[in-house]
């Protein structure tokens, strides 16, 4: 069986973050592992809480992954310090991870920064730089590039210009201020421009995350990426078209919107 790992903080109702991603994983057919960057006390209303773990911490979780069952892909969710971004960035370079997907976050769709400035700057020199594919929305893009993005004509260019600047494969999210459903792919000197039908739902919490684990799933088992990318939005399109409702905001989707089997029925 594949393998992959997320690299993330905790969501304690379970719709983003390690969570999230441990789901989407294993519905998409591989054997999710975690390496925790933090805790929080959250639910569809909001952040209450943040208690983050020592690098020195974060480092033993890595080790004691790759050292025991190798990932087949590594995806990479928030990390909010420094310290900790240079151990992913560096534990993963000592053992030549491959199949790494970031998801970059660093600013909220309402442009409210996520991640200190310091922070910012070794996620960009130590960590993008070695992935294999990032994952931006369009504040995070904007924040990259220093232009405004307005149009998918925009989304071409600040993808390409990422792509460039970091060597990396660049999927620029549409998001809420352009196309929800559309996002542009650059990799290898091509665009490709994944288009997609707008799902009329409120509970969207925890798509970065569950669109960038998918990702990781679909390259630990083999897809090239323009393949990887597709599968993992036809993924996310299906588990927001389930409509789940949970909570007073804005809340998660049914990652197990696929789930068959004796052991999946629910009887209430």
């Amino acid at each position: 069986m594949k393998t992959a790992l997320s690299i993330a903080g905790s969501d304690s109702c379970g719709g983003a973050g390690i969570q999230a991603d441990i789901k989407t994983m294993t519905m998409n057919g591989v054997y999710a592992m975690s390496a925790v960057t933090a805790l929080t006390a959250q639910n569809t209303t909001g952040v209450f809480a943040i208690s983050e773990v020592s690098d020195v911490f974060l480092k033993q979780q890595i080790n004691a992954v790759f050292e025991d069952i190798r990932p087949d892909a590594v995806k990479i969710g928030m990390v909010s310090s420094a310290a900790l971004i240079e151990v992913i960035a560096e534990r993963l370079h000592f053992y030549r991870a491959e199949n790494i997907v970031v998801d970059p976050v660093m600013v909220a769709t309402s442009g409210a920064k996520l991640i200190s400035d310091d922070a910012v700057k070794v996620l960009k020199t130590r960590l993008l730089p070695i992935a294999d594919i990032i994952t931006p929305n369009i504040p995070e893009a904007e924040s990259l590039t220093g232009e405004v993005i307005k149009t998918t004509d925009d989304m071409k260019s600040a993808a390409a210009m990422i792509g460039e600047q970091l060597s990396c494969a660049v999927l620029l999210k549409g998001g809420h201020s352009i196309n929800d459903a559309t996002d542009v792919l650059y990799h290898q000197g091509k665009i490709t421009v994944f288009e997609g039908k707008r799902i009329d739902n409120p509970n969207t919490h925890g798509t970065g995350c569950t669109l960038s684990s998918a990702i990781a799933a679909n390259l630990a088992k083999g897809y090239d990426l323009e393949t990887a990318v597709s599968k993992a939005k036809s993924y996310i399109s299906g588990a927001l078209a389930a409509m789940l409702d949970l909570g007073k905001g804005s809340g998660p989707m049914n990652h197990a919107f696929d789930l068959s089997g004796e052991f999946a029925v629910s009887y209430f």
